[in-house]
């Protein structure tokens, strides 16, 4: 919705360049399109004509979680948004007798505003399809079904990344036939199971592709809102359920949507923001005590500047986390020696007054400046600010189901844990505090931690 709108500030703003260097001159541009640049009504006519578009389009799906799945359907529901918007502005400018306004520039705006959706809406499309060629931004999906239909609908969705799926198997539903239709290697069990295949795979949406008593699909509904995925089902299996929902086209097949998870879009959209704003100030400021932390661990030893470690981030992707090194090069060989005085119960490992810690990296940990390099992360869109800390492969490993539910968001340069319990050595409250922030988080919690977190620091109180 941001994007579209700033599209139609900028399809204002070529109007009035067509209209006055084709349709007119330079000398004539006060006398075209005061309404549109220079009054207070005719911003009050542009600002109308974006609400009306982002009303429009929003009604006919444009602005759902998941993507229209055809690019010429699109682009049609663009144009016909765009011209309904249109419509509405002409009827303001009818309802105000607005006879100053230049008709020619309105139909100019209204003819570029289609075109830059539509341009717009074309290169989001290109970029999604080559990120989903990449395996990224592609929801993860589990089929209930071993039917026939539940085998076609894999197929599908298996070979054809545009749909934006990664298939992750199926699911038996109670009266599944026992010569099933899907290879036996495909199948994960049965929904019995739901629960832990949702939770360690990070499913985002389930599919019931085979029939089965309405009993078992509102026990379905109510796992999905349970554990906020998505649910759809086929067209026609469940009528009671589904007597409202909008049929939807997924994979060729009809479709209609059970339960729909709370995106909280515009939330996370701030929270983005603030990731890349707070952190690139972050980068600028903090470049001359960058510098310097370098400089001292190269003059206190030999050896790298950075610790980079390959930590577990959102949804178990992999990716490298950035550290100032406060170790010996040979840390990692002297973990088992030490493995007897860990301090930290289950899978955290913590030793007091760590003899692999050097002097400048005891002042570093004290401070959390040792973290400062993350602020690079957050910028790449592999942490954030505040979420989980990343843990790395072996402790996953380990990692009960319960566990998993930390891996659900970005993992954090700060937390709950690191304002609230950061001396504490205990694994079952590290986990509670990161779940209770997962499952409650909000843009104005993450403030609030981003304000202990200077608080903690000032004080020294780092590990």
């Amino acid at each position: 919705m941001f994007t579209d709108a700033w599209v139609i500030l900028l399809g204002a703003l070529i109007a009035i360049l067509i209209r006055t260097l084709i349709f007119g001159d330079l000398v004539h541009i006060r006398e075209i399109s005061p309404q549109i640049s220079n009054s207070a009504v005719g911003l009050l006519y542009l600002f109308w004509y974006v609400l009306a578009y982002l009303l429009v389009a929003r009604r006919y799906g444009l602005y759902g979680q998941v993507p229209l799945r055809n690019g010429l359907h699109e682009t049609r529901l663009v144009t016909q948004a765009a011209l309904n918007a249109g419509l509405l502005l002409c009827g303001a400018l009818y309802m105000t007798r607005d006879v100053a306004a230049s008709r020619l520039l309105v139909i100019i705006f209204i003819v570029v505003s289609v075109v830059c959706l539509c341009v717009r809406r074309t290169f989001w499309r290109h970029t999604r399809y080559r990120n989903y060629a990449r395996g990224i931004e592609l929801r993860n999906v589990l089929i209930l079904g071993t039917n026939r239909l539940s085998a076609a609908i894999g197929d599908q969705i298996a070979h054809h990344y545009k749909l934006g799926y990664h298939l992750d198997g199926f699911l038996g539903l109670p009266g599944s036939r026992e010569d099933h239709d899907v290879a036996a290697n495909r199948i994960l069990g049965d929904i019995t199971e739901l629960r832990q295949m949702v939770r360690s795979r990070f499913v985002d949406e389930l599919i019931i592709a085979q029939p089965c008593s309405t009993e078992v699909a509102v026990q379905l509904v109510e796992e999905a809102r349970d554990l906020e995925v998505d649910l759809r089902a086929i067209s026609g299996y469940f009528p009671d359920l589904s007597a409202n929902a909008p049929k939807e086209s997924v994979a060729g097949y009809p479709m209609v949507t059970l339960h729909r998870r709370e995106h909280r879009t515009l939330a996370l959209v701030f929270k983005r923001a603030l990731d890349i704003a707070l952190s690139l100030v972050a980068i600028v400021m903090l470049s001359p005590v960058l510098v310097a932390i370098s400089a001292a661990i190269l003059l206190e030893g030999g050896g790298g500047i950075l610790y980079v470690s390959q930590r577990i981030g959102k949804r178990g992707r992999s990716f490298p986390c950035f550290k100032f090194r406060t170790m010996v090069q040979d840390a990692e060989a002297k973990k088992k020696e030490l493995a007897a005085l860990n301090e930290r119960d289950g899978i955290l490992f913590k030793v007091k007054n760590d003899p692999r810690i050097t002097g400048v990296g005891r002042f570093l940990r004290k401070y959390s400046l040792d973290e400062l390099p993350q602020f690079f992360n957050v910028l790449r869109g592999e942490m954030s600010l505040v979420g989980p800390r990343p843990p790395i492969a072996s402790e996953v490993e380990r990692y009960e189901l319960e566990h998993l539910r930390r891996l659900e968001v970005l993992p954090g340069l700060t937390g709950l844990w690191q304002v609230q319990a950061r001396q504490d050595s205990s694994f079952a409250r590290y986990i509670a505090l990161d779940t209770a922030y997962v499952e409650n988080w909000s843009f104005w919690l993450d403030l609030t931690i981003l304000l202990r977190t200077a608080g903690v620091v000032f004080k020294g109180t780092g590990s």
